[in-house]
């Protein structure tokens, strides 16, 4: 399997193949021969169908019914390869060469890669582009870059300030407690805090301390699992109880959830009803979902336990098996590598849980979690030892 994107007589290209054939796109427009101006290059498939947009001028082909997963556990290079040998014949038009010219801002699976000297695991032959130090980021939120004798400076739209443009004017004098986010609220000239795993109150101020989880929207907990490396992960489990009033939301996923090859599982709520989905490798297995009578949404205590024995998946909804399905009866993958990462009530700030769990999960989870267990151990997970924001004491009341 292969993606890449080149440039071939001036047109730009992109070839994939999942296994079964090659798709090829190829640009309407050529690109510039002058070096002084950027062109914006979106491209990539859904399943296996291909799109290629070029300065707005968008391409898309309907592929033949196949292969749909992009199988590619290589590195990603950008600009060339470290060898020759590494790039299939398939993927270019004539003999593999490197690119010549200026790359920036490269984003895969809506996260930014750093084109910097030290987060990429290599490379050779590469300069700096712009030549000066301002760059195309070090200017946030539409800032202004002008290169100074000593350095730069950043002249910011109305509503920031700060050295970069980062600070919003409504956040300068924020009174947010301990490790809070400021959120500005331009519309009303003001902002709002957003409390860390611990905290409450309006500027996040005062100290709490609960039993019982309640995620109020824009929530999350990420919990590092301290005996991931002891896990038999090809016998995993988790077991917990919720409550909510609402139809959709996610309740749990054990994995990293960083990019589409991660495994992971996941519980949550779709339409009214459980929904479980498992990735032990390579693709995303067929949702499991409770469909014969929607329970979960009553705002009553729900105790569900999902177990995974290699492929086959066992779902217990309130201690009644609901769910029983064998994933990949081949036994192709059978291990959930859910590198020790748990996610209670949805992702970090700023990261759309329908996004991250691509359209599994359409919203974070609103309501309350408490009594999670995972794998056989004898004690509860204490949440309130995770990371997380926007969480709250559910202990009592509403």
């Amino acid at each position: 399997d292969f993606l890449c994107i080149s440039l071939v007589n001036g047109f730009i290209q992109l070839r994939y193949n999942l296994g079964d054939n090659t798709v090829i796109l190829q640009s309407f427009q050529k690109v510039h021969a002058n070096g002084n101006i950027w062109h914006s290059l979106k491209a990539g498939r859904v399943g296996n169908e291909g799109y290629l947009d070029l300065d707005g001028i968008n391409i898309t082909q309907n592929a033949s019914p196949g292969m749909n997963a992009l199988d590619a556990h290589t590195d990603f290079f950008v600009g060339g390869v470290s060898s020759l040998n590494l790039v299939n014949s398939m993927a270019v038009e004539n003999e593999p060469t490197g690119f010549t010219g200026c790359i920036r801002e490269i984003v895969i699976n809506n996260r930014e890669l750093k084109l910097t000297v030290t987060d990429p695991k290599g490379g050779a032959n590469i300069g700096d582009c712009d030549g000066t130090v301002c760059g195309y980021t070090v200017c946030k939120n539409n800032g202004t870059c002008q290169v100074e004798n000593l350095g730069f400076s950043c002249s910011c739209p109305q509503e920031w300030m700060g050295n970069t443009c980062e600070q919003s004017i409504h956040c300068s004098q924020n009174r947010c407690g301990s490790e809070a986010l400021c959120i500005p609220q331009p519309t009303s000239f003001s902002y709002i805090c957003v409390c860390a795993l611990g905290w409450s109150g309006q500027y996040c101020d005062s100290k709490i301390k609960f039993f019982i989880a309640k995620f109020v929207g824009n929530s999350y907990i990420k919990y590092t699992d301290p005996y991931y490396g002891k896990r038999d992960l090809r016998y995993s489990r988790i077991s917990l109880n919720f409550t909510t009033n609402q139809t959709e939301g996610l309740i749990a996923w054990m994995g990293k959830g960083e990019d589409e090859d991660n495994d992971f599982l996941a519980i949550g709520l779709a339409n009214g009803t459980l929904k479980v989905v498992i990735n032990l490798g390579e693709r995303i297995s067929v949702p499991l979902i409770h469909s014969k009578y929607s329970t979960c949404c009553d705002e009553r205590w729900h105790f569900v336990t999902v177990v995974q024995n290699q492929t086959c998946i066992k779902v217990y909804l309130d201690e009644e098996l609901i769910l029983f399905e064998d994933i990949d009866p081949e036994r192709k993958y059978t291990a959930l590598n859910y590198g020790g990462i748990c996610y209670f009530g949805g992702f970090e700030i700023g990261r759309q849980v329908n996004i991250v769990t691509t359209g599994l999960f359409q919203k974070e989870f609103i309501g309350k979690i408490k009594d999670v267990v995972l794998f056989q151990d004898s004690k509860k997970i204490q949440l309130m030892k995770g990371e997380g924001y926007n969480v709250y004491n559910g202990n009592y009341g509403n």
